[in-house]
């Protein structure tokens, strides 16, 4: 709703659709290039022509800092709600998989989306569960955003406006959080020094939830001995990938040596791949998958050892 707005964004809001002479919902999306604009007015996130990822952001979400950068925090959660918890309908889940599928599309790539603002006739908490829940007003910014942060222990992502660079400060960050309904992450060893365990713990759990976020179904096998920890398939079941996976962290950069189970399905090839996680417990944390024939470019694992 309007009065949840922050006043900076409502004022930026209130001058696009006085110049926007009553474009509707689809009427926007549909100028910056979104095809069948009207079937899919309502969508998460859309791709328009050349490839641009267009992301709807909820203006009551917004927040503004006191230097005047405009960010927002972004549940990961397909299966819940933020706020309320409450589970959503397959179909609302489908259209969240397909937000945070694009959303992690610009942060592989590097590249910025195009954001258009909107607000709702109800509040925030109400916007998913009111049958009559409509969107008050829409209009396309500007200005280019992009994804700043992907924090796996709080399934969030942050996503600033402007250039890259800036990041909000841990204040900022903390209302933001609370405005978005996103929940803090457990709390960790009070000694700050991860455990390999919780390395890996931590490689795994971002691998599983990266091709989750892109609608591929994911399967924990490291406990079978089967030369891979996880492996990746389609929506029919098909073996996309088979993935062994290893994780770094700050003052852990040696991988642990392919075990021979490792050994001999690299030797097979397929879709076997050695995944390796970058900051596995940092905030950003980014992997790189290599196939058998790559080993011996893998960073601290001693070729020898694959």
């Amino acid at each position: 709703m309007d009065k949840e707005v922050g006043s900076a964004v409502l004022a930026f809001i209130d001058e696009k659709r006085l110049m926007a002479d009553r474009r509707t919902p689809a009427d926007v999306i549909a100028r910056l290039g979104v095809a069948d604009a009207r079937k899919k007015a309502f969508d998460m996130a859309w791709l328009a022509a050349g490839d641009k990822v267009i992301i709807p952001i909820w203006a009551e979400l917004v927040c503004v800092s006191a230097d005047g950068h405009w960010f927002c925090h972004e549940s990961l959660d397909t299966h819940f709600r933020a706020g309320d918890g409450a589970e959503r309908s397959e179909a609302q889940m489908q259209r969240a998989v397909e937000r945070v599928r694009s959303l992690k599309r610009t942060l592989d790539a590097g590249q910025a989306f195009r954001a258009v603002l909107q607000t709702n006739r109800v509040a925030i908490a109400e916007r998913e569960t009111d049958r009559a829940a409509n969107i008050s007003t829409r209009v396309a910014d500007d200005e280019e955003w992009h994804v700043a942060g992907w924090d796996v222990d709080r399934n969030a992502a942050l996503l600033v406006r402007g250039l890259r660079g800036w990041l909000p400060t841990e204040d900022d960050l903390q209302a933001a959080r609370t405005r978005a309904g996103v929940p803090a992450p457990a709390a960790s060893d009070s000694s700050g020094v991860a455990s390999p365990e919780d390395v890996r713990a931590a490689a795994m759990d971002h691998l599983t939830r990266h091709f989750a976020g892109y609608g591929y179904p994911t399967q924990r096998v490291e406990s079978h001995a089967l030369g891979h920890d996880i492996g990746v398939s389609d929506k029919k079941g098909n073996t996309l990938l088979q993935l062994a996976v290893r994780g770094t962290t700050a003052g852990m950069d040696r991988l642990n040596m392919l075990t021979a189970e490792e050994r001999a399905a690299a030797l097979r090839g397929g879709p076997w791949r050695l995944a390796v996680v970058t900051d596995a417990t940092g905030k950003v944390p980014q992997h790189k998958l290599y196939k058998p024939d790559e080993i011996d470019q893998v960073p601290g694992l001693d070729p020898a050892d694959g």
